[in-house]
């Protein structure tokens, strides 16, 4: 009898961990190819430190007024 019960904690008992590991994986890979989608917004956050560096060199007087308009013009397309 104490031998049944040896084999159902470590047989059946432990599948719960079976599905917990599961779950998170399922949940990683996921998070993972969301992740992968938002390249985007990745784009849209290097063209505004691009433009944030101009700026610094325009108000540090690097680069003239045409230099600015024409290299933020290009930024914008």
């Amino acid at each position: 009898m104490m031998n049944d019960g040896g084999n159902m904690w470590f047989g059946g008992g432990f599948m719960w961990l079976f599905w917990i590991v599961l779950i998170v994986v399922i949940i990683w890979a996921i998070k993972l190819a969301t992740q992968g989608n938002s390249s985007n917004d990745a784009e849209s956050s290097s063209a505004d430190s691009a433009l944030d560096v101009l700026k610094k060199r325009y108000a540090n007087g690097e680069i003239d007024e045409q230099e600015y308009s024409r290299r933020k013009k290009q930024l914008d397309i």
